[in-house]
């Protein structure tokens, strides 16, 4: 008795896995392969993308944008992906060679913001205020407030002028030149990134290039005052005078400084490896 009011009873019936759902599970671990290196190339590029990877954005923000992308790209790219290998070797050579080519994409879009940062240390060291120190996550290092600041307004102008697209394009369009499980191409990888760090310096140059001329001027005028006028103490005079100028020269030029650094996005942006 007791037995019989253990079995069930009416409509209640055992479910029995039916041939899609067995052809699903035997889908499910490559499909989770194939998400996986995705996300390898992806992810390994948002974490370096130039607002959307800065150290302000909370991780778990940066992780689930690397997610969304995985679902809008997975099954549009799923049909070209490799299956998963049986040799361990081979995955890890997949994957690792995914991470390399997004974090490859990632460096080549931020060198060229790095760019702004490094005019904004040259800047405060040549107009008296290198003592004011900040925490440069951009340059990982330590650096000067404004050099900072510069940082933080890169990354402002590239979200609000909606440059962020053209990296994530690009991260999109690599899959057409560098399939997955492709080998990568090194020479040209390295040419590439010399190629953007040559103009990345050549930027960083040219907005801090007014801000050397001053400084030399004023480094003159201040030698020749301390000859004419010995008993001047010119170093009193210096320091104030140095960042006073150098403030109100920065006030002045700071518009063409934004607008050469969005040409240079722009330009540099559309080299990028994948985009159209």
């Amino acid at each position: 008795m007791e037995r019989d009011a253990l079995r069930p009873h009416g409509g209640a019936r055992r479910h029995a896995v039916t041939e899609a759902d067995h052809a699903l599970l035997q889908m499910l671990p490559g499909l989770v392969f194939q998400a996986a290196l995705v996300f390898a190339r992806l992810g390994a590029a948002v974490m370096l993308l130039p607002g959307v990877g800065e150290a302000e954005v909370p991780a778990p923000l940066r992780l689930g944008l690397g997610l969304a992308l995985v679902a809008v790209l997975l099954p549009v790219l799923a049909p070209d992906l490799p299956a998963m290998p049986e040799d361990l070797a081979e995955t890890t050579r997949l994957v690792v060679t995914e991470i390399v080519i997004g974090l490859w994409i990632g460096t080549l879009a931020r060198i060229l913001v790095i760019a702004f940062a490094m005019a904004g240390q040259a800047i405060a060291t040549l107009v008296g205020l290198s003592s004011l120190f900040a925490y440069d996550a951009s340059l990982g290092m330590g650096g000067t407030a404004l050099g900072r600041a510069f940082a933080l307004m890169a990354a402002v102008l590239v979200l609000s002028t909606g440059l962020y697209r053209v990296p994530l394009a690009a991260m999109a369009e690599s899959y057409a030149m560098m399939p997955a499980g492709s080998p990568f191409p090194s020479g040209p990888a390295a040419l590439a990134v010399a190629r953007m760090g040559a103009d990345s310096l050549d930027l960083a140059l040219r907005i801090s290039a007014p801000f050397v001329v001053g400084a030399v001027l004023l480094n003159v005028a201040l030698g020749l005052l301390s000859r004419l006028a010995p008993q001047v103490q010119t170093f009193f005079i210096a320091v104030p005078g140095q960042i006073l100028a150098g403030l109100g020269l920065l006030a002045l030029l700071a518009p063409p400084m934004i607008a050469t650094l969005m040409e240079a996005l722009r330009a540099g942006f559309g080299a990028l490896p994948g985009v159209r």
